[in-house]
C-alpha cells in the first residue's frame, strides 16, 4: 500500500470531498427544509392512517389531502431536488426515512384528528438531528484522539 497526499491522489483519481452532498447531510437538509415549511404552514394537518398495517405496495402509494407530504410537494425546491409526489413511498425515498421514522412522523396512531403543523415541524427536526451509530462512533474516536497522549504508539481508528 502506498501512502500519498491528497494532492498526489488528485492526479490519478477524482477526489470528492464529503460535505453537503453526502447522503446523511442531504437527508438532514431536506428534513430541515420540510420542518421550515411546516412551521410556515397555517392551520392543522391530517396524518396518514394505519401505515404499519398496509402491505408494502399499498403503503408506497398511500397519500392524503392536507398532510405534511402535500406541504412538502407544494414546495418547488423539494420538487426540483426530486420529490416525485406527495405519496408516502416517494417521500420515504426522498427523505431517506425508515418505516419507523415515517410512522413516527406521519401516522395518526397516537393522534385523534388533525395535528398542529408546528408540532410536526418539531418532530421532523428531531428525526433530522438524530445521530447515526457511525456519527456517534466518529465523535467518540475524535474525543479519544484528543485525549490520548501525543506520540503514543497506540492509535484509535
Amino acid at each position: 500500500m502506498q501512502h500519498r497526499t491528497l494532492n498526489e491522489m488528485e492526479a490519478v483519481a477524482r477526489v470528492t470531498p464529503i460535505g453537503a452532498d453526502s447522503k446523511r447531510a442531504l437527508r438532514r437538509e431536506r428534513l430541515e427544509r420540510l420542518a421550515s415549511l411546516l412551521d410556515q404552514h397555517r392551520g392543522p394537518l391530517r396524518l396518514l392512517s394505519r401505515i404499519e398495517y398496509l402491505p408494502e405496495s399499498e403503503r408506497f402509494a398511500l397519500r392524503g389531502d392536507n398532510t405534511p407530504l402535500t406541504v412538502a410537494y407544494r414546495d418547488p425546491v423539494l420538487r426540483a431536488q426530486g420529490l416525485a409526489s406527495d405519496g408516502l413511498g416517494d417521500a420515504m425515498e426522498f427523505f431517506d426515512l425508515s418505516l419507523g421514522e415515517a410512522h413516527y412522523l406521519l401516522c395518526d396512531c397516537h393522534v385523534v384528528g388533525a395535528v398542529s403543523s408546528r408540532v410536526l415541524a418539531e418532530r421532523v427536526r428531531a428525526v433530522a438531528r438524530r445521530l447515526t451509530v457511525r456519527e456517534i462512533w466518529s465523535k467518540a474516536c475524535s474525543m479519544v484522539r484528543a485525549w490520548w497522549p501525543a506520540g503514543s504508539e497506540a492509535r484509535v481508528r
